[in-house]
């Protein structure tokens, strides 16, 4: 597939949607496509846990995490157009171990640290990028140029973690556990001009291709 064009001015691709939905890889497709900067925000969210949890800061002390979140170099790099790294490094498997995965949900839901991670995503997508996490087109980018909202049924998204993760137990209940806690945390509610996808049943290109339709009307390149 051939790149797009690169969109003119600072366009910001939105990508919301539950944990396992798929975010993640219809990103990295349409970053590719598009010449755009990937921004995983769930992956800032998880560096701040991993550093919580190593400096031993309390999960339940928001002011004391959105400090730490600002101690955190977050920037974009690596291979052109670049993605995200946390302290100038890739993040790697550290962001997937059971402890992050159990504590991400307490940490993310303190208005405290989200304040401070909202300023954080808005700069590292002033230049434009494709960014991906709860609330993207709803909070952090409402102005964005192409809002999507990504879905699963649950069934199927625990079925491509356990996949993800190598077949790791517990993983279907911790994420119907984490639904639970994201919902009370920041509700899931895609933002009134979002294109809803639901890929319980669609293919991995299939997804990329309807996404790039909606890109493409969206920027203007087809009527």
């Amino acid at each position: 597939m051939s790149p797009l064009p690169s969109p003119g001015g600072a366009s910001v691709i939105a990508i919301d949607g539950p944990a396992g939905s798929g975010k993640s890889t219809l990103a990295r497709g349409l970053a590719s496509a598009l010449g755009l900067p990937c921004v995983n925000t769930g992956l800032m969210y998880r560096a701040l846990t991993r550093e919580a949890i190593e400096r031993g800061t309390g999960i339940d002390d928001g002011p004391a995490l959105a400090a730490l979140a600002g101690e955190i170099a977050f920037d974009l790099g690596g291979e052109t157009p670049g993605t995200l790294l946390v302290d100038e490094r890739e993040p790697g498997a550290e962001l997937a171990t059971e402890a992050v995965e159990a504590e991400v949900s307490h940490v993310s839901r303190h208005p405290e640290v989200r304040e401070v991670m909202r300023e954080l995503q808005r700069a590292l997508g002033r230049n434009g990028a494709v960014m991906e996490g709860r609330d993207i087109g709803t909070v952090v980018f409402p102005d964005a140029t192409v809002k999507i909202f990504l879905m699963a049924s649950q069934e199927v998204r625990a079925a491509r973690r356990i996949e993800e993760r190598g077949g790791r137990a517990g993983l279907a209940e911790g994420l119907a556990a984490r639904d639970a806690r994201d919902a009370r945390a920041n509700p899931f509610v895609p933002a009134t001009d979002a294109i809803v996808i639901d890929n319980t049943s669609k293919g991995v290109e299939e997804v990329l291709q309807e996404a790039l339709r909606t890109v493409r009307v969206r920027l203007g390149e087809t009527t």
